[in-house]
């Protein structure tokens, strides 16, 4: 079973500090399913990290032979680290159990699900990425999400001012 990463609600748990979010991953994506990975980085990147010094615009998940990989997410280069550093674009290797990575490739190939970094954090001083399994929206569907949660506001304000009275 996959372990779901804090994503929710409105504030961090204890021991979770969050790097960076995508936000646009909400807008522009469906979200079925969230999972929470770890990440094989080298030293220079976990540096980087804590600076947040990191990108998840284009980023996304694939699956390689038995192994899934973040691609597309850039990290910045730490100064200090010198020549020692590390490429910023490369693709880094996602920990999860075999079981769950055969699962989601599943999903990814026969149903058209996409894998998408929802934020970036340190757990208990361990990185980790949020995933979240979903399908893109059209331009349709996102007029539908905008009107929807407008109409939610305007029922959540309606309600306040009936309290207030």
């Amino acid at each position: 079973m996959s372990r779901h990463a804090p994503g929710g609600g409105k504030r961090p748990p204890e021991g979770v500090k969050v790097v960076a979010t995508h936000r646009r991953a909400r807008f522009e994506y469906e979200i079925e399913d969230r999972i929470e990975a770890g990440l094989q980085l080298t030293g220079s990147e976990v540096k980087s990290l804590r600076d947040a010094n990191v990108n998840l615009a284009d980023a996304y998940a694939a699956v390689k032979g038995d192994e899934l990989f973040l691609v597309n997410c850039r990290i910045g280069e730490y100064k200090q680290a010198a020549h020692f550093g590390h490429a910023p674009l490369r693709e880094r290797r996602l920990l999860l159990h075999r079981g769950e990575i055969e699962r989601l490739k599943g999903k990814i190939e026969q149903r058209g699900y996409t894998l998408i970094p929802l934020q970036l954090y340190f757990k208990d001083g361990w990185a980790k990425v949020e995933l979240g399994l979903g399908r893109g929206r059209t331009h349709e569907d996102r007029r539908d999400a905008i009107a929807e949660r407008e109409s939610k506001r305007e029922m959540d304000r309606a309600l306040a001012r009936g309290r207030r009275r």
